[in-house]
């Protein structure tokens, strides 16, 4: 009748204060596995580093480097509206034919490769 098996257990972290870039979590819980808290995370890492990009980046990464989280987040945003606005079998379908277009891509780029590699032995 009961078994040994113990339900998995979430871990729950509260944020209660605002941090040194002025922004207020209002105390919102997250878990691991929530984007907040990996943002979070990441804004901790760039105090640390004091917002400084690697010395060894090019200069347009370095200014780019202040704002490629929004970006990317925005970037997955518009991914998620538009592949919630369409028909699940014409997502996959779209995704299936693009990795079949890449792999031939790839293959025609690799058979080239090899052409001119015998060309110049």
């Amino acid at each position: 009748m009961f078994s040994n098996v113990t339900a998995p257990r979430r871990s729950l972290i509260c944020a209660s204060e605002s941090d040194s870039f002025g922004h207020h979590h209002e105390g919102k819980m997250v878990d691991d596995n929530m984007i907040l808290l990996r943002k979070r995370i990441r804004e901790i890492e760039m105090l640390k580093t004091k917002g400084k990009a690697s010395s060894d980046w090019n200069e347009w990464e370095k200014k780019y480097f202040q704002n490629y989280d929004s970006d990317v987040c925005e970037a997955v945003g518009v991914l998620q509206r538009v592949l919630m606005n369409t028909r699940p079998s014409f997502a996959l379908a779209t995704f299936a034919l693009l990795m079949l277009t890449m792999s031939m891509s790839m293959l025609q780029l690799a058979f080239h490769l090899v052409g001119f590699a015998k060309g110049i032995l």
